[in-house]
């Protein structure tokens, strides 16, 4: 009889000893795909002021095309992205920024200066000069883009 107890208490304590690594095991994977799922809504990414252009150099009523340089952490890594912007300026210090990608697709959009209207080479999307969709398949008007006049310099908030 002890030959038995002893059996049982050797198949007790390996056991337990299988359930605390799976126990490990499993904490460990919670935490790791746990983080890697919620970390980026406690990431917080901050929107930042950039300079696009000088106010002097926009013309009136004319989207001016503007490229923007964003920061932007990407892992390790800082990455550089180039965002395309079109800057409306309607009076002396009133400027609009508009999205340059088109709410259909995602394509970029181009200034028609001859037709007065922005237009996008995918699908036929035609948007006003203030963003509205005047034709074709765009479901949406252009993304506005939060704009200050800083001085003489004009600032987006990307």
């Amino acid at each position: 009889m002890v030959s038995g107890d002893l059996e049982q208490g050797r198949r007790r304590f390996l056991g337990r000893i299988v359930a605390i690594v799976q126990t490990a095991i499993s904490g460990t994977l919670a935490v790791i795909f746990g983080g890697a799922a919620i970390a980026p809504a406690f990431s917080g990414r901050q929107p930042q002021w950039l300079p696009a252009a000088p106010l002097g150099n926009l013309p009136l009523d004319i989207p001016t095309p503007v490229v923007v340089g964003v920061r932007r952490l990407d892992g390790y890594t800082e990455v550089l992205e180039q965002r395309t912007v079109f800057l409306v300026r309607s009076s002396i210090t009133d400027v609009t920024a508009l999205d340059s990608t088109c709410t259909h697709l995602g394509c970029r959009v181009s200034w028609d200066g001859a037709r007065q209207e922005l237009r996008c080479p995918c699908h036929g999307g035609v948007y006003d000069k203030t963003g509205a969709v005047k034709a074709g398949p765009p479901p949406a008007p252009l993304a506005r883009v939060a704009t200050k006049v800083d001085g003489a310099q004009v600032l987006v908030q990307l």
